[in-house]
C-alpha cells in the first residue's frame, strides 16, 4: 500500500490474467462489477449517471452507496465518486465531500495491470476520516482479490 499523506490517497495494483476486454468488461458493466464487488447495482455505468446498489455481503445487507460516474475511457479508465465507508446505521452522508475512485487498466506481460487509486481522504470529516481509510484500504486489497478470481472464470 502506497499512503501519500498530503492527499490521503490509497493505491493498489494487481496483474490479472486476463485480457483487457475481459478485465473492463468486469469494470464497466454495471451487473459484472456488483457481482464481483459484492452489490445488487440499478442502472448502468454511464459518464454522469449514478448508479445506486444494495450490499449483499453478510452483515452489511442494508447498506446502500452511490456511485456518481464521472469518466469513462473503454479499455483503459472508469472514474466515479462515492462516500467513502458509508456504513454507519442512521447516518445520512449526503452532505460529506466524497472520495473519487479510478481503475487504469494497462497490457502487460501475462495478463492485464489493474491499478485502484482512491484519493480525496483529506476531505472527509475528521472524525471518521482515519476509519474510511483504514477500511477502504483493507477492501480495496480484497476487492482486488475478487475481481482477479472473477475474471480468472
Amino acid at each position: 500500500m502506497k499512503l501519500h499523506k498530503t492527499t490521503g490517497r490509497i493505491e493498489k495494483e494487481i496483474v490479472l490474467r486476463a485480457p483487457r476486454s475481459r478485465v473492463w468488461r468486469a469494470l464497466a458493466d454495471a451487473e459484472q462489477f456488483g457481482a464481483w464487488f459484492g452489490m445488487k447495482l440499478e442502472g448502468a455505468f454511464a459518464p454522469g449517471a449514478r448508479v445506486r446498489g444494495q450490499m449483499t455481503s453478510p452483515a452489511h445487507e442494508l447498506v446502500t452507496i452511490e456511485f456518481a460516474i464521472e469518466r469513462i475511457d473503454p479499455e483503459s479508465r472508469l472514474s466515479y465518486r462515492w462516500h467513502p465507508y458509508p456504513f454507519e446505521s442512521g447516518v445520512d452522508y449526503s452532505s460529506e465531500p466524497t472520495t473519487l475512485v479510478e481503475f487504469q487498466l494497462e497490457e502487460v506481460a501475462g495478463g492485464t495491470q489493474l491499478r485502484v487509486v482512491e484519493s480525496g481522504f483529506d476531505r472527509i470529516p475528521l472524525a471518521r476520516r482515519a476509519e474510511a481509510f483504514r477500511m477502504n484500504d483493507a477492501g480495496w486489497a480484497e476487492q482486488l482479490e475478487n475481481i482477479a478470481r472473477y475474471v480468472a472464470k
